[in-house]
């Protein structure tokens, strides 16, 4: 075969198809399953790259790790800690116990974005905060329903208090 790797792997064919069952995760498998193919079956690397489904420079990665730190770094893979978010938890915790009070809710995210900013110094985009408030915290803005200005707050609380025997 033509582009058949040499590198020199330590674990035998064996051992390869031992770690290759045991694994629980796929991409650790398919690290595994590169080396136990150039081990077992002496495979090139584009012909493995195209049973995994991985790009030829992935699986030369790989290798490369193999050769520096054995199995152990082949098996190894970091986690991205990704982004911080513009809206740190602290603040969405603030967030979440002002919403939940009677008198704290917000009439538009533009109030919350304000809120956020004066109160507890956290600048966010509108859509951040609308997405946060929205979405993440399932929260609906408080809307004051409209009253009659002429209602009589007396007949009001008479009411309230006959009502139940009314509907008894």
């Amino acid at each position: 075969m033509t582009g058949v790797v040499h590198i020199d792997i330590q674990e035998s064919v064996e051992e390869l198809e031992g770690l290759v069952r045991q694994q629980k995760n796929a991409r650790l498998k398919e690290r595994i399953q590169a080396l136990y193919l150039i081990k077992g079956q002496e495979m090139s690397v584009s012909a493995i790259a195209k049973i995994l489904g991985k790009h030829r420079g992935t699986v030369h990665r790989w290798l490369a790790d193999y050769r520096e730190g054995g199995i152990e770094a082949v098996v190894e893979f970091g986690t991205s800690s990704g982004r911080k978010r513009a809206i740190p938890h602290w603040a969405v915790s603030s967030l979440k116990k002002q919403l939940e009070e009677p008198e704290g809710g917000f009439q538009r995210y533009t109030q919350i974005q304000h809120w956020l900013d004066i109160t507890l110094g956290v600048q966010a985009e509108y859509a951040t905060v609308h997405h946060l408030a929205r979405y993440r915290l399932k929260a609906k803005l408080k809307v004051p329903r409209p009253r009659n200005r002429k209602q009589d707050k007396e007949k009001l609380e008479a009411f309230k208090k006959t009502l139940p025997t009314i509907c008894n």
